[in-house]
C-alpha cells in the first residue's frame, strides 16, 4: 500500500436538516443524499509527492440513503495542481491505497456507480472552523457559503459539535448552516441546510486523532 496522509480544513453541505442523520446512522431527512463537500489541505503527501496547498471539490449525489448505493461523483481540483497531484488526490478520494472502511472515500466508493470527468479549475476556498463560516467558489460551477445556525428568537449563533469516536471522517466537527448551488454534471440546489466545518486528518488506516 502506498503510504499517504492529508491534513486540512474541510466544509460540507448536504440537503439534510441541522445535524444530518447519516451522521447518527438514521436514514436522510428527504428520502436522498446530496452534498457538496471542500478541503483545503495544509500539509500532506502521497509517497513522496507533496499534496500541501492543494484544494478540492467534491459533488456527491445519490437516489436514495448512501448505503444503498447507485450514487454520482463529480470532483474538481485546484487548476495549479501537477499531474502527479492531481493522480494522487484522485486515487485517495477513489478510495484506493485504504484500508477497507476505513476512511469516508473508501467507504463512499463502494457506494458509486458512476464517477464522472474530473475537472481542473482555479478554486476560492476559504473555510474558518471556530467560527463555523466558510466561501467556496468555482466560476460558473459551484457558488457555496457556510455560516453560524442562529437562534431564531434570540438572534444569537447556535455553537454545536459532533464528536464521534471512531468515525471515518473527523474526530468532531462544528455544526453550522450552509447554502449550495452548483451547476456542472451533478446539478445541486439547497439553503439553510447542514452545514459541517472540520479538520480533515486522514491516512491509509483513517483518521489520526491526536
Amino acid at each position: 500500500m502506498i503510504p499517504w496522509e492529508i491534513n486540512g480544513d474541510s466544509f460540507t453541505n448536504c440537503n439534510c436538516a441541522y445535524g444530518c442523520p447519516c451522521q447518527f446512522n438514521a436514514l436522510p431527512t428527504y428520502g436522498n443524499c446530496e452534498a457538496l463537500h471542500s478541503m483545503h489541505i495544509k500539509s500532506g503527501h502521497f509517497a513522496e509527492t507533496p499534496l500541501g496547498g492543494l484544494r478540492a471539490v467534491t459533488a456527491l449525489w445519490w437516489p436514495g440513503p448512501i448505503h444503498e448505493g447507485k450514487g454520482r461523483v463529480f470532483v474538481i481540483i485546484d487548476e495549479e495542481s501537477t499531474e502527479d497531484q492531481r493522480n494522487a488526490l484522485l486515487t485517495i478520494m477513489t478510495g484506493q491505497e485504504t484500508e477497507p472502511g476505513a476512511t469516508i472515500w473508501n467507504v463512499f466508493a463502494a457506494t458509486i456507480d458512476e464517477i464522472l470527468e474530473p475537472a481542473f479549475l482555479p478554486i476560492d476556498l476559504r473555510i474558518d472552523i471556530p467560527r463555523r463560516k466558510s466561501k467556496v467558489m468555482v466560476d460558473g460551477l459551484v457558488n457555496s457559503a457556510g455560516k453560524p445556525i442562529v437562534n431564531p428568537v434570540t438572534g444569537a449563533e447556535h455553537k454545536v459539535q459532533i464528536h464521534i469516536d471512531n468515525g471515518f471522517e473527523y474526530d468532531r466537527a462544528e455544526i453550522g448552516s450552509g447554502k449550495t448551488s452548483v451547476n456542472g454534471p451533478i446539478k445541486l440546489a439547497f439553503t439553510d441546510t447542514h452545514g459541517q466545518f472540520n479538520e480533515l486528518h486522514l491516512n491509509n488506516y483513517g483518521v489520526i486523532r491526536q
